[in-house]
């Protein structure tokens, strides 16, 4: 059996759920999980590393305030909270340019606050972080794996780990395998954002399944916000992700699961011990004063 998991980044307050429903409906038809890497209190002006204004802001219509929590859209929080098939992962806090490349300190504030976004809006808490950009400080990567069971990003390389994970980190290398466990974190990499609008249209389902047979677990990346242009719907990007749905689904090979899924040993790869077995309790902590391969 090979897995695979969907990650959509940037959900926010932002997002309106007519975008998320005309994406995902055929995945949730056919019972088939979606994760949403959600951002706890958006900023309403964020960039994007090359200086441009982030997609996901087509969606502002006029917005003032300077960030808006997650929990102010309510028909948002009410619609994923009545999808049992949608997971909140937590991305990041307001979504600055590579905000978790940072120090400890730093990061536990984000990490606390964002942390605290997403509860007071009603979610349970979340199995994954995702970072912007994939982009983390090893202090940060230290400090998201002590709050959260499992870590998906890009890729992941020596000086961004902290010293106590390099000789798993090395072993994996010499494994040649992409994701990796140690000190009761899972540590997953993906093979950039496959279903982008950056790709071409024609070669994105041949691309994903290409991906999904050559691994055990393939993390799927994806953005919402690509699948509309000044928010209009482009009906081919959107064909092509209902697509992937469909031969996922009928894929008797293939199984679509959730981080939650492997975070709580419902599913388990032979190198992966279930996170909650080695883990100490969650640290739920409170805010603190505040003080290689492209991203996707």
């Amino acid at each position: 059996m090979r897995y695979v998991i969907l990650r959509d980044d940037d959900t926010c307050a932002l997002t309106p759920v007519e975008s998320l429903e005309r994406l995902y409906r055929p995945f949730l038809k056919r019972g088939l999980p979606v994760n949403l890497a959600t951002i706890p209190n958006v900023r309403t002006d964020a960039k994007r590393p090359d200086g441009l204004r982030e997609g996901f802001l087509q969606f502002n219509h006029e917005t003032t305030a300077p960030f808006i929590p997650i929990g102010q859209h309510h028909a948002l929080v009410d619609y994923l909270l009545s999808e049992p098939l949608y997971h909140v992962l937590h991305h990041g806090y307001d979504h600055s340019v590579f905000e978790f490349d940072c120090n400890a300190h730093d990061a536990e504030y984000r990490l606390a606050a964002g942390a605290q976004r997403l509860a007071a809006a009603g979610f349970p808490t979340p199995h994954a972080f995702v970072a912007p950009y994939d982009r983390l400080s090893p202090a940060a990567m230290q400090a998201a794996a002590r709050r959260y069971p499992v870590i998906s990003t890009g890729w992941f390389e020596l000086r961004r780990l902290p010293r106590s994970w390099w000789p798993a980190y090395v072993a994996a290398k010499l494994r040649r395998r992409p994701h990796w466990s140690t000190h009761g974190t899972l540590l997953l990499s993906h093979p950039g954002c496959l279903l982008s609008k950056h790709r071409p249209f024609e070669d994105i389902l041949g691309k994903v399944m290409a991906a999904v047979a050559t691994q055990p677990l393939t993390v799927l990346v994806t953005h919402w916000w690509e699948y509309f242009d000044e928010t209009k719907p482009n009906t081919e990007f959107i064909s092509v992700l209902h697509q992937v749905a469909d031969h996922l689904a009928r894929d008797p090979g293939v199984r679509v699961i959730s981080f939650a899924d492997l975070a709580t040993g419902r599913v388990t790869l032979p190198w992966f011990a279930p996170a909650g077995a080695e883990r100490p309790s969650r640290d739920s902590g409170s805010v603190p004063a505040p003080g290689g391969q492209p991203a996707c």
